[in-house]
């Protein structure tokens, strides 16, 4: 994998936040080691260390869009939501910002059941269909779409489970990583100073509860990823 130039500097992660972890009370020790000190009862994260891997994310997103790889990205809490479904939409990713369903990717074919009734639903709705439906039909179905509308719709597209999945927040999102884990799926995860480094591929220690900290890591990444995607477009 070709290591290349990403524009990520110390200044303007300190700026967004990143170097924020945990309280020191709430810490995982094998994040000893991305951690450069304590400030006021707060771990704070070894930026160095957060730049050298967010590098290597960046590298293995590119290398994978110049290939024609899919991504996913995974970010439920109310924080990332927006920032996920951003990041996704400019780099034509798929994307989960509600919630995380069990079994969304082990259980891939209840998971392509769902999607087809969505796409069903959707397809009735653009033709006007749901509005000849009588009054009590129409509004269970209404229902049942916006249901998965709210859960799916991020993923409306997606035909098979993705090449790489993209983790805001290794806690919140544990369900999702173990499934990738349990399929062999390349994981890219932001971790603060209450996770564990060791269960990605790729861990990006930095602030999980700021918005700027988790804006800026998603938009190296989005950068990375419309790269790659370009230089596949040029070079089929």
């Amino acid at each position: 994998m070709t290591r290349r130039y990403w524009n990520i500097n110390l200044e303007e992660m300190m700026e967004a936040r990143v170097h924020f972890g945990h309280g020191i009370r709430k810490w995982n020790p094998r994040m000893s080691p991305y951690i450069s000190a304590k400030c006021k009862g707060m771990h704070i994260i070894n930026l160095t260390r957060t730049a050298r891997f967010l590098s290597e994310a960046c590298d293995l997103v590119f290398d994978a869009a110049s290939r024609g790889k899919q991504f996913l990205i995974v970010g439920t809490k109310n924080i990332a939501a927006d920032s996920v479904a951003w990041a996704a939409i400019r780099a034509r990713c798929h994307y989960v910002n509600k919630k995380w369903l069990g079994g969304m990717l082990t259980n891939w074919s209840t998971t392509e059941t769902r999607l087809h009734k969505f796409r069903d639903l959707r397809m009735e709705q653009k033709a006007g269909r749901l509005a000849r439906l009588p009054k009590r039909d129409a509004a269970v179905v209404k229902r049942q779409f916006s249901h998965l509308q709210t859960y799916l719709g991020g993923i409306k597209y997606m035909t098979e489970v993705p090449d790489i999945v993209i983790i805001i927040d290794q806690q919140k999102e544990y369900k999702a990583l173990r499934e990738c884990i349990t399929l062999g799926i390349p994981t890219i995860c932001l971790i603060d100073t209450n996770c564990d480094p060791d269960l990605a591929d790729i861990s990006i220690p930095a602030n999980d509860d700021a918005i700027s900290s988790i804006r800026l890591i998603l938009t190296k990444l989005v950068f990375a990823i419309c790269e790659g995607r370009s230089s596949y477009v040029r070079n089929p």
